[in-house]
């Protein structure tokens, strides 16, 4: 009985001293090792149509590593804009320039000002139609003032490639003269969507978004006339997840990124 005792009284002993090892290396062993404190948020992203198609391809790789999720919503370049400076909350809104409006408003974080892309404004023609000499300004405005009719988005409905292209028909001096041939139409899918049909014999839009099986692109216009447009995102001054912002920013402007930028006809802003 003794003997039973004394060795109920080892084993007890040898558990105790083998449950103290057991933590102290235990918590030797988390001091050491590189733990991360994963926190999965959700991103909310607001951007001009014209870099939907980049976002898009992006945003589920982004979602794989890091574990945040994106909620992106994309609208014309003049409406988002103006969301933005309402203050409305987003983690992260992609406005295009001029930039000093936006600023001045405080509800983006100025430092964290990152240029994405630049997108240029693209003629395209429906599928199997002859292609025009689009080379120069000069071949630019025959063209167009040879054309039937044209599409385009509705830059008095704040898309940005519509009020380029206003710009453009200005500096080639042929805007009074091209007021009968032109249809404006809500965003530069639609303005696609008139020309497969048959509707228009001109359509354009930011090349990032001529997508239409329907339709064959001949290129963006001459940088003489039409100055591509930037896209530039931010960190909102109201963001409810700002480190998953930047990071969601980084990624955008990622050596990555500047690949899918580039097949999509755009040209990366880093």
């Amino acid at each position: 009985m003794r003997v039973f005792r004394r060795r109920a009284a080892e084993a007890c002993q040898f558990s105790k001293v083998y449950m103290k090892s057991f933590f102290r290396f235990a918590l030797i062993a988390m001091a050491l090792s590189p733990v991360q404190s994963v926190r999965a948020d959700e991103i909310t992203l607001i951007a001009p149509g014209g870099i939907r198609e980049a976002i898009e391809k992006m945003i589920p790789e982004f979602e794989r590593r890091t574990g945040h999720t994106v909620k992106a919503t994309f609208g014309s370049g003049g409406g988002t804009k103006q969301q933005v400076m309402r203050g409305e909350a987003f983690d992260v809104p992609i406005v295009q320039p001029p930039l000093a409006e936006v600023l001045a408003t405080g509800h983006v974080i100025a430092g964290s000002e990152t240029p994405l892309a630049t997108v240029p404004v693209a003629v395209a023609i429906r599928k199997g139609a002859a292609k025009p000499d689009i080379a120069t300004p000069d071949a630019v405005r025959k063209m167009l003032l040879a054309a039937k009719a044209v599409s385009y988005p509705d830059g008095a409905r704040g898309a940005a490639a519509g009020v380029s292209f206003e710009e453009t028909l200005k500096k080639l001096g042929i805007a009074d003269q091209m007021q009968s041939k032109l249809v404006r139409v809500q965003g530069g899918a639609n303005a696609m969507v008139v020309l497969s049909k048959g509707e228009v014999d001109i359509g354009l839009t930011f090349l990032s978004e001529i997508h239409n099986p329907g339709v064959d692109i001949v290129g963006p216009l001459p940088r003489e006339i039409s100055t591509p447009t930037a896209l530039v995102g931010f960190v909102s001054a109201h963001a409810r997840a700002p480190e998953a912002a930047r990071a969601l920013l980084s990624y955008l402007s990622s050596p990555e990124a500047a690949g899918v930028y580039k097949s999509l006809g755009m040209l990366p802003g880093r």
